[in-house]
Parts: C-alpha cells; sequence; structure tokens
C-alpha cells in the first residue's frame, strides 16, 4: 500500500481501467474476460487494504458506431443508449462486476473535458493542420500503416477483420506523435513493467524504433463525434476521444482545488490499463504521448492480454464467432465463468475456449476438490459436532502450508498472474482434502476415545476453508459468501470482503461454538447439454 508523503494528502488510489468498449453490439465472452480480470484484481487489492478505483465504460463515437445505428434505422444517440441500458451495464451486473464508476462518451463529463485538453493541445503548439490520405479500417476505428495490411487477390485487408479497409482522404487536424518517439522509447527501456507482458513491451519498442508517423485526430467527412473546439466543421478522431475517457472520468482538466481536480490528484495516474492486444499501441503509443504532451504523469502499466479464440480465430461479433456471456453463465454459473477464464489461460497468451475443458475443470477442481470439501465439512460438524465449530486447534502443516500460500497467491495476483494466484489456492484445497482422506474423520467418529482427536481434524478442515474462501473470495464472490455463511464465519468475523489478506493465514480465527449451517452444493452436478 502507497504511504502518501504529505499526512494530510489522501493515500493514491489503486487505479484500474479496462478498455471501454465499442457499442456496436452486445458483449461477447472476450468483453467479458477483460472485465472479470480487472474485476478480481480490483477486488484482490481491496483486500490488501488498499484504496481502488475501478473503471469501466463504452466507446460510442466513431464510423463504426454511426453505421450500425443507420443499419437499424436509428440514430447513433438512441442506438448506443439502448445497447447501455439493455446489453452492457446488466452485463456486467450479472457478472458481478464492482466498478466504481462507468464512463459513457456521450457524456458531458467527458465531451467538455476533451475539447478542453484538446484545445489546451493547440494552443500549446503540438497540433497543426494537414492532410490525411491513406487507408483507414473502420472496424478498428484506425489509420492504417501499408504494412499493417494483408493482401488478398489484390484487395488490401485488414488482419484483424479480414475486411477491405477504405482509401480516406481528408483535410484534418494532426497531433505530433513522431516528436515522442525517442522518449517512449527511453521510458520502456528503462521500465520495463510499464508494459507488459514481455511480447508486448517488444512489439511496441520495435514499432517505435522503425519510426512513427504523427497521427490525424479528426474527422471531416462525418459527424457522429466530439467537434473539434476551434474548427466544429469536424469531430475528434474516435481513438483521441476514447483514449481520454481514462482521465476525463477522474476530473481531467478540472480546477485543481475543485472537486474533480481533487479526485484526479488521488487517482491519476492509472496503474494498471487492461486492453486487448490488438488496441496496444494506441495504449502504449499514442495514449502516453498525448499525456506527455500535457505535461502528465503517464500511466504505471498497460497489460495486454491475449485473445479468446473460437475455431483459431478471435471472438468477434463481425464473424459471428461472439459468444454472449449468459450463453455459458446459464450452464456453468456466474462463479465458474469468472473462475475458468483466469484459471484455464495464462493471462497475456492466447487462449481457446474449450465447453469440453471447462466442464472438466467445473466437475474435477470446483464440484469435487473444492465444494465436497465444504459439504463434507458442514455434514460432519453438523453429524459429531451438534453443527457448532469445536475447540481451536492448529496443525502445523496445514498452518505452514497456507503461509505459503497466500505468499504466493499474493505475489501472483499483484503480477496479473490470475493462473498462478488460483492454482496456489486450488493446491492448498487439494492438500486439505488429503488431510481429511489421511485423517479419515468418519473412522475416529465411530469410537467416542477419539472425540478429542476428531474434533481437531474438523476445526482445521473448517479453520482451511475459512481461509480458502477469503483466498478465493475476489475470483468468486457469491460461492465463497454462502461458504462464509455456512461456516458461521459472518457473525464471528464480520463481512468476507472485509476480510484482509494479510491476516488470512493467522491460524484460529473461527471461533469455538460458531453455528455452522448445511447449505444448497455449491457446484451442483451439470445438466447434460445436448
Amino acid at each position: 500500500m502507497r504511504v502518501s508523503r504529505n499526512k494530510m494528502a489522501p493515500v493514491k488510489s489503486f487505479y484500474l481501467t479496462t478498455p471501454i468498449y465499442y457499442v456496436n453490439d452486445a458483449p461477447h465472452i472476450g468483453h467479458a474476460y477483460t472485465t472479470v480480470a480487472g474485476d478480481v484484481l480490483t477486488r484482490w487489492h481491496r483486500q490488501r487494504g488498499e484504496s481502488v478505483w475501478f473503471l469501466t465504460g463504452t466507446d460510442e463515437h466513431g464510423q463504426k458506431v454511426m453505421r450500425t445505428a443507420e443499419q437499424n434505422n436509428v440514430a447513433p444517440q438512441a442506438w448506443v443508449d439502448r445497447l447501455v441500458a439493455d446489453a452492457w451495464k446488466p452485463n456486467w451486473s450479472a457478472l458481478n462486476i464492482a466498478n466504481d464508476d462507468f464512463i459513457r462518451t456521450t457524456e458531458p463529463r467527458h465531451t467538455e473535458r476533451v475539447q478542453k485538453f484538446l484545445q489546451s493541445l493547440k494552443d500549446s503548439g503540438h497540433i497543426y493542420a494537414g492532410k490525411y490520405e491513406g487507408p483507414y479500417c473502420v472496424g478498428c476505428e484506425e489509420f492504417k500503416l501499408p504494412g499493417d495490411l494483408i493482401d488478398a487477390d489484390g484487395e488490401k485487408l485488414c488482419p484483424i477483420h479480414s475486411k477491405p479497409v477504405e482509401l480516406v482522404n481528408e483535410n484534418n487536424w494532426f497531433f505530433k506523435l513522431s516528436a515522442f518517439t525517442q522518449a517512449l522509447l527511453d521510458h520502456y527501456k528503462n521500465n520495463p513493467e510499464a508494459c507488459q507482458p514481455e511480447s508486448a513491451r517488444n512489439e511496441v519498442i520495435s514499432f517505435l524504433e522503425g519510426g512513427v508517423s504523427d497521427l490525424s485526430i479528426s474527422r471531416s467527412t462525418f459527424d457522429w463525434g466530439i467537434p473539434v473546439p476551434w474548427d466544429t466543421d469536424q469531430v475528434v478522431y474516435v481513438w483521441f476521444d476514447a483514449l481520454l475517457n481514462y482521465a476525463t472520468a477522474v476530473g481531467l482538466t478540472d480546477d485543481p482545488n475543485s472537486e474533480g481536480g481533487k479526485k484526479f490528484a488521488q487517482t491519476w495516474p492509472a496503474d494498471v490499463h487492461l486492453v486487448g492486444k490488438d488496441i496496444l499501441r494506441f495504449h502504449a503509443v499514442i495514449w502516453p504521448a498525448m499525456l506527455m504532451a500535457a505535461g502528465l504523469d503517464i500511466p504505471r502499466k498497460v497489460f495486454a492480454h491475449g485473445w479468446l479464440l473460437v475455431g483459431g480465430e478471435k471472438m468477434s461479433k463481425s464473424k459471428l464467432t461472439g459468444i454472449a456471456p449468459s450463453d455459458i453463465t446459464d450452464h456453468f454459473g456466474v462463479d465458474a465463468f469468472r473462475y475458468y477464464f483466469l484459471r484455464a489461460i495464462p493471462f497475456g497468451s492466447d487462449g481457446s475456449f474449450s465447453w469440453e475443458d471447462m466442464s472438466a475443470r467445473y466437475t474435477s477442481e470446483l464440484a469435487n476438490d473444492f465444494g465436497n470439501l465444504a459439504s463434507r465439512l458442514a455434514a460432519m460438524i453438523e453429524k459429531y459436532c451438534g453443527g457448532l465449530i469445536p475447540a481451536p486447534h492448529r496443525d502445523d502443516v496445514l498452518a505452514q502450508a497456507l503461509e505459503t500460500t497466500v505468499d504466493k497467491a499474493d505475489k501472483a495476483m499483484v503480477a496479473l498472474d490470475f493462473q498462478g494466484g488460483i492454482v496456489a489456492a486450488m493446491d492448498f484445497c487439494k492438500k486439505v482434502n488429503g488431510y481429511v482422506t489421511e485423517k479419515e474423520p468418519w473412522i475416529l467418529a465411530k469410537d467416542p476415545a477419539n472425540k478429542v482427536e476428531l474434533e481437531e481434524v474438523l476445526y482445521n478442515t473448517a479453520e482451511s476453508l475459512r481461509a480458502l474462501a477469503v483466498l478465493l473470495h475476489p475470483v468468486m464472490p457469491a460461492t465463497t459468501e454462502i461458504l462464509w455463511q455456512s461456516l458461521g464465519a459472518q457473525s464471528s468475523l464480520g463481512a468476507i470482503g472485509d476480510q484482509k489478506l494479510s491476516q488470512i493465514a493467522t491460524w484460529g480465527q473461527l471461533p469455538q461454538g460458531a453455528i455452522v449451517t448445511k447449505t444448497p452444493v455449491l457446484f451442483p452436478r451439470l445438466e447434460i447439454k445436448e
């Protein structure tokens, strides 16, 4: 936890953002993957005792959104309003996303701050008039370099969308991006943590070393966007507009003594920008250059995760490979969804979604290892201890294993190694299952002379589950809440979300006499999907 140098100043918040997502359609599981990762990481930091601010939102301007609205015979504003209200926000609520703010680029707070920021760059000489002529991909909303394109029978295609690019010829306003090439190179070479994983950083450095052109930051052939303040016949290029959301949402350009200005001072710079690897250059080249031009701190880390693949291709609504989160959560449940994608795929690498693999992990890891342990413990305490937690006891092997587990999981999670953090917790779960199998409490219960030993085994198992509930709470908040209630921990230890990671390994927290209740099976048997 960072401590402010000034004792009177507020502690700098751990500030994490997801990309703001295009609202040309409803979210698919690729969008959910990023958002769940952000939610898990911010929940983890909250349980470390840190001040946290978690932002997500929607990118609502640009040609792609405008054309989609036109195809549906709806005005762009009405189109985005409906999708945000009926699809985006409900999906995040359904996935138990605990974001602190949701920014929309059509909101006045964003529009006004973008115009102020843009005007300041123009006034300081970082923007000039020019002409753009070249390829543009509406799907990416990106001015493409010739080397970015693929050739298909003489036609130039976007490598991401596999669709022809459009040739644009416009009089626009340009940002002096090339002026910041060396400063960006120095930054990434001196601060390798600033762009992760390593493959992403190498890509950015290679791109910068190849030379960077100035960037067209306005469009003059359509009007769905934020008007350029000194030239209202043009609108701000959608990416220049969208990238600013990370700062406009927390008060960029506001007076330092205002509420927004104070929020900006407490929050900025962002600690982590989570992005998909296809939008890495925007976030690791254009965005920090914009901030440098304005004399502002640049983000501490841009982390580009891999793609979720279907049939070997990136998940995409335009290619009909997008899968709605509800297609999976209706079958497996929300917490299994959250668990699976961060457990099965190393964050930063591409990964293929497999229904069969998810079914197998659900059964072996969640139902058999974790859920069954909780069910057996509740049943045995009810049967052998009258439903009450027995007297505290410490098994040194389990207690020491827990200390190692917490340390390992914490180091992994803060490094965005979600798989490593989850595996550490589940390995401890396997160890507890092995302990129960070895001690055979059901055999001990047959002889009253073993009462003390039986109760020691049950207490150690319950205490292990108490720790597992807190460790896995950021990943599976609803399920661990049920387990927490089942252990009688709510009344004795307080809310599970208030438990601190630094205290998890302190053994003996469950008090004698806490009432254990049987609950529905945490991970019920899956129905066979036709």
